[in-house]
């Protein structure tokens, strides 16, 4: 299925003539975005760019890319006048949470709006933290919570907050420091995925990672004695598991509230980010 996210990977090669900058400009890593444009170009049959020549437009996408500015602009009209149907109640707030903020959390978060007493709606999804840059870029998010680092490209932030974090490792494992460390895909937050292997580096101890959707199939692996798991949820466990608090290098799960030029002129926007920033704080005082 063609998506928007193909249409802007189109563009941003188009204009940028180089897949690193590109893949900066849309907020992913190179992997992912060669393996979009591989997908576009399937679904529409013509090759979009010569590579042997750099990245060059082929003929074809020389006659596309202009039908792929005018479907992203109509896209961006489409998003525009939603935003100005207010809903019944209130206005709406498009809230994006990365998918390691702790479960405990996720409801505090999602209530913050209703604790401002401006009577605004919330909506909530929860991507990666290169997804959720890339949408509050592009206007489909007004705020998002995102790990830290991460390249924000013009996007506005609040303070870094650090949650605790424990390391879950098989019980009575003889050796856990050599085992894997799970840890979901680099390129959902490659700075964040570099600063946790330096860390763990610098304990003196071997890095090997291996790659899971979530943290529970991170769990399973733990229980199954063939990893250990860095996690900010106090409450992730199971039988055949060891949790203990990470400490000495810290190893923090390292969050902040992200927003974008269009949202930081709405008060209701500059309220929720001010409400989310405290309820991590909290967390974080905990």
């Amino acid at each position: 299925m063609l998506t928007e996210r193909h249409l802007e990977i189109f563009l941003a090669l188009a204009e940028e003539e180089h897949f690193g900058a590109a893949a900066q400009r849309v907020g992913i890593t190179q992997p992912p975005l060669s393996q979009g444009l591989r997908r576009l170009e399937a679904l529409l049959g013509v090759r979009l760019f010569d590579r042997g020549r750099g990245v060059a437009l082929t003929e074809e996408g020389e006659l596309l890319l202009p039908h792929a500015r005018t479907a992203l602009a109509a896209l961006g009209e489409l998003r525009a006048a939603a935003d100005a149907c207010e809903p019944a109640g209130g206005r709406r707030i498009r809230l994006g949470l990365a998918p390691e903020v702790p479960i405990r959390l996720v409801a505090d978060l999602g209530a913050a709006p209703a604790r401002a007493g401006d009577g605004s709606r919330i909506s909530v999804v929860t991507a990666p933290t290169a997804t959720l840059l890339s949408r509050i870029g592009s206007g489909r998010l007004d705020l998002a919570v995102t790990q830290h680092p991460a390249v924000l490209d013009g996007l506005s932030a609040g303070p870094v907050v650090l949650l605790p974090t424990w390391i879950l490792s098989p019980s009575g494992h003889p050796a856990p420091r050599h085992l894997p460390v799970a840890v979901r895909p680099r390129e959902e937050a490659p700075a964040a995925y570099d600063l946790l292997v330096d860390t763990l580096a610098s304990r003196g101890r071997r890095v090997e990672t291996v790659v899971v959707p979530d943290e529970r199939a991170g769990l399973a692996l733990v229980a199954a004695g063939q990893a250990v798991l860095v996690t900010a949820d106090g409450t992730l466990s199971a039988d055949g598991v060891e949790r203990r608090r990470a400490a000495g290098p810290e190893l923090p799960l390292r969050l902040r509230v992200v927003w974008g030029a269009r949202a930081a002129r709405s008060p209701e926007v500059v309220e929720t980010a001010r409400l989310l920033t405290e309820t991590l704080s909290r967390e974080a005082a905990k």
